[in-house]
């Protein structure tokens, strides 16, 4: 019989046999309404087409923005951080299942030894009374040379499932780190987008205040004019002059913040909002949650780790090799050595640290739950704070269109009116104080719009789902010793 080969049966033989001991993870319900309350009364405008899926940001049509998104996830430092994370946590997987394998090992040694001259004799093994590579020798000196070369097995075998526990919760933390990495760059592509819609609204007050500069130079001219004619007083014209200034330093202004950007382009009139669907699909579409969810496996595979330490550790371990000399004999039936062994250790005490151990992982996992359910009522209540923001903004920006018309014709009728001698000029001023105002401030409202579309189209996800993140099988798809 071959006794080393044995060792592989023998262990697949007690792994078959084995169980995993712990519980065995079943997702808890999550917290949450059923239907977004926001949605009463009022629909997105959009088809459903309009969905985030993939580059979410291509619902905008600007093809700078779609230029500047792609960059993100390559040179984002924040992102690369993350992205390093996953990798190790990758890695962290590859080093949990390789303790799943035996352990194999070689030792080769030369011995070089001598006997002083009070040993009867010296000698590396005996056949019949005489030494088979030693010297006999009285009252003289013997040297001997020996030699192994020897391999070596041991293998834990794991029967109660504790290496496979952490296998399982090191694959769940690896996908953590997957949708942590995700997570972070929507977060970047969402800032990067809240940002381009902030430059998008420099740029329009820019050329808001231009043409209010001139139409102001405009009325400047008129005025001045009517002085001259001798039907208005030098006061119209102050006023006048006093008003250009004014907008000229606004405009100033606005030239300083837009000097911060590096683009530009008009704020769109139309403002995509994406379809929220129902509460319950933001369980599949937010990195963020996926990465509590997993998070929870983590945990309750690592209970299961700390109950395996309950039970004993049984090691099988193998040795096979040739021991002897002169080197060229050396690999001959006679010098050949093995050995086989087995071992079962067990902690007979250590004053309840094992059941304190296993409390402390339930305690973890039930604060990974806890952790979960508020990731997605935050979830939901985020959707929700946008849609509102997104219902209020609509309905304001239609009053506001409305305002920035009716002061436009004001503003008409105050000049008319004052060219013909029937108007103080201080009614032109009032009326295109008041049409500055209000173009403003329909200008702010639809920067703001945009700001929500993006932040509603982030609490959706960004068009991500769970099923973008990488299963147990790929991360444990590296064969051993590759």
């Amino acid at each position: 019989m071959n006794t080393p080969r044995a060792i592989p049966a023998l262990a697949a033989c007690l792994l078959a046999s084995g169980c995993m001991v712990g519980p065995d993870y079943h997702r808890p319900a999550a917290l949450g309404s059923l239907h977004y309350k926001e949605l009463a009364g009022w629909q997105p405008a959009q088809p459903a087409d309009m969905a985030a899926k993939g580059d979410w940001w291509v619902i905008y049509k600007d093809p700078f923005l779609n230029q500047l998104e792609s960059r993100v996830e390559i040179s984002n430092q924040n992102v690369k951080v993350y992205a390093a994370q996953y990798a190790e946590a990758q890695e962290t997987v590859q080093a949990a299942r390789a303790q799943l394998f035996p352990t194999l090992g070689a030792t080769a040694g030369v011995t070089r030894s001598s006997v002083g001259r009070g040993s009867s004799s010296f000698s590396t093994g005996t056949t019949s009374g005489l030494s088979n590579s030693g010297i006999s020798a009285s009252g003289k000196s013997a040297t001997a040379t020996q030699y192994t070369l020897e391999g070596t097995a041991s293998w834990d075998v794991d029967v109660w499932g504790r290496i496979r526990r952490q296998v399982q919760s090191d694959v769940a933390a690896a996908q953590v780190s997957a949708a942590d990495l995700k997570n972070a760059a929507l977060s970047a592509q969402g800032s990067l987008a809240t940002d381009y819609v902030e430059l998008e609204y420099q740029d329009s007050l820019q050329d808001l205040l231009e043409s209010t500069v001139t139409a102001y130079q405009e009325a400047l001219r008129i005025t001045h004019n009517q002085v001259q004619a001798g039907t208005a007083s030098p006061s119209d014209e102050a006023e006048a002059v006093t008003q250009l200034a004014s907008a000229q330093a606004l405009l100033v202004n606005v030239g300083v913040a837009r000097g911060q950007y590096e683009h530009a382009i008009a704020v769109p009139q139309s403002v995509p909002v994406t379809p929220p669907g129902v509460p319950s699909a933001l369980l599949q579409r937010r990195p963020d949650i996926a990465a509590a969810e997993r998070m929870m496996d983590e945990e309750n595979a690592l209970v299961g780790v700390q109950i395996a330490a309950f039970y004993p550790d049984i090691t099988l371990s193998a040795d096979f090799g040739w021991e002897g000399g002169p080197i060229g004999m050396l690999i001959s039936a006679a010098n050949r050595v093995w050995s086989l062994g087995a071992n079962a250790t067990e902690t007979i005490f250590e004053g309840g640290a094992r059941s304190a151990a296993v409390n402390m992982a339930r305690d973890a996992y039930d604060a990974s739950i806890a952790t979960y359910r508020q990731t997605v009522l935050s979830a939901i209540q985020q959707v929700e704070d946008e849609l509102v923001a997104l219902k209020v903004l609509q309905s304001q920006s239609i009053a506001e269109d409305t305002a920035v018309r009716a002061a436009q014709r004001s503003v008409q009728i105050a000049l008319d009116e004052y060219q013909a001698g029937t108007q103080a000029y201080t009614t032109v001023v009032t009326e295109q104080t008041a049409l500055l105002s209000n173009q403003e401030t329909a200008l702010s409202v639809q920067e703001q719009r945009l700001a929500a579309s993006v932040a509603l189209v982030q609490a959706l996800g960004g068009g991500w789902t769970t099923a973008s993140l990488p299963t147990p099988g790929q991360l444990q798809s590296k064969l051993p010793f590759l």
